[in-house]
């Protein structure tokens, strides 16, 4: 079992309820809009971090990211990148299980001809009316014995089961703790 956290729209802001929910996860995918290094550095510093560059990350940190990413955890592929709108493959035909994108600030999980579209929302400052939210996924069985955090509130989604299964928990920062 796999634990990643999944944070975009961070716009420069890392919230101390990101950081608790990051604390124990094995991996982090960031989907753009990160802000500047500081915020890279952080994530770094709790777990190995895969980032995409979004359409407001710019200058010469920023020419570290690329636009998109393909991340691997156990045997599952994910796609990663800012806007979906900018998507230039079938996930589906490509064998990618999951695509992570955020740009909308907007938290939203579907799954369209077996592929997981997860965008965590934002998790920097408050854009219109929309949550402050990120997302935790869990890929493989899940020991139903391993301590979970139970005042994570939010929504969860389960695709698949076994070795294959993949929980996606929508966290509101707003609620948390």
């Amino acid at each position: 079992m796999k634990t990643v956290g999944v944070i975009s729209d961070t716009h420069g802001l890392l919230r101390p309820e990101a950081l608790e929910v990051l604390e124990t996860v094995d991996l982090i995918v960031h989907a753009g809009d990160v802000g500047g290094p500081p915020i890279i550095d952080a994530l770094r510093e709790l777990a190995p971090l895969s980032a995409v560059r979004g359409n407001v990350d710019r200058g010469i940190w920023a020419e570290a990211f690329s636009a998109t990413q393909i991340v691997e955890v156990d045997d599952l592929l994910l796609y990663v990148l800012h806007d979906l709108g900018q998507l230039d493959l079938d996930p589906a035909a490509a064998g990618f299980r999951v695509v992570i994108y955020g740009h909308s600030h907007d938290p939203k999980v579907t799954e369209k001809r077996g592929v997981i579209y997860l965008n965590p929302g934002s998790a920097g400052p408050r854009r219109l009316r929309l949550p402050i939210s990120m997302a935790r996924m869990t890929v493989g069985e899940v020991d139903s014995q391993a301590p979970r955090p139970a005042r994570w509130p939010g929504q969860s989604f389960v695709f698949g089961s076994g070795a294959k299964r993949i929980e996606v928990e929508l966290i509101s920062l707003e609620e948390f703790g």
